[in-house]
């Protein structure tokens, strides 16, 4: 079968997240897939299940090296693109994607610089966690973290958990205590952190931005979108910016050595949530799966 790997999130080739795109060309385990996307080690990968619309939209599976998700934000961007680029040629309509939390909408703004954004489902709010044990996992001080406003547990799909800190220097500091997130993930919230800042590195950009993943060596991921819509969901109903619309510029990956810039437009009226997490797609390559 066609794979293509495409950085998602970045401003040129070699940043942002990267994705590999698989479309299978025969019956494929579920089994298989996993072992696949072990195979590539990536965050994420996703399998196109046909090039056969279901209810207008391209059925899509999304898989970590460990599990089965239902949602991921980089990987519906990813897939829109070479979707948009393999079946869909000139097509200007949105992409829409069948994934495991429903439909995703994926559009693309006009011109060379174009960027693609999809609709977050609505967020759910979850529990809020003490600033002594997420700072613990974290390994930095309780009076690093804002506590103007709440540590809590957000999602529209995939969970994280919203930890804001005072300073980038902070933000520089954390690094995961693996036994300490393991009983973290157990007994107080099974989702991703998400770590954020208002002091950025670049003057243009107004968010500064870590992940830590609950996966396989709780690693870091260089630009994660499902975490940044529950970040847009966070903002408004906690009322950051004293603002019902929101638009945002969010590095993230910079730790890592993968530099990634999200676009985050979102509001909120009376309640109901309308985010949208928007950023570049590079081809990086095209290969046959053997």
């Amino acid at each position: 079968m066609l794979f293509y790997m495409v950085d998602v999130f970045a401003e040129q080739k070699y940043r942002g997240n990267q994705l590999a795109v698989l479309l299978p060309d025969r019956e494929i385990s579920n089994s298989e897939m996993q072992q696949i996307a072990k195979e590539f080690h990536f965050s994420e990968i996703t399998f196109i299940m046909s090039d056969k619309k279901t209810d207008g939209g391209y059925d899509v599976r999304i898989f970590t090296p460990d599990v089965e998700i239902p949602f991921a934000g980089h990987p519906s961007l990813g897939t829109a693109y070479v979707i948009r680029h393999v079946f869909e040629k000139g097509n200007n309509d949105p992409v829409l994607l069948n994934l495991g939390v429903g439909q995703i909408p994926v559009t693309f703004s006009p011109g060379e610089e174009q960027v693609l954004w999809m609709t977050q489902k609505q967020p759910e709010f979850g529990d809020v966690i003490k600033p002594s044990l997420i700072a613990e996992v974290l390994q930095i001080s309780a009076e690093d973290i804002d506590t103007s406003f709440p540590i809590q547990v957000v999602s529209t799909g995939l969970p994280a958990v919203i930890v804001p800190v005072r300073t980038l220097e902070a933000a520089q500091r954390c690094a995961i205590h693996h036994q300490k997130f393991e009983r973290f993930l157990k007994e107080a919230a099974d989702a991703n952190i998400l770590v954020v800042t208002q002091e950025t590195l670049h003057e243009t950009n107004d968010l500064h931005v870590r992940v830590f993943v609950n996966d396989t060596g709780y690693y870091e991921d260089p630009a994660t979108g499902s975490a940044n819509g529950n970040l847009a969901g966070y903002l408004l109903t906690h009322k950051v910016f004293n603002k019902s619309q929101i638009q945002l510029r969010v590095e993230q990956g910079y730790s890592i050595g993968r530099d990634s810039l999200l676009l985050i437009d979102a509001a909120e009226n009376n309640g109901e949530f309308e985010i949208r997490i928007g950023g570049k797609v590079f081809l990086v390559a095209k290969g046959e799966w053997l």
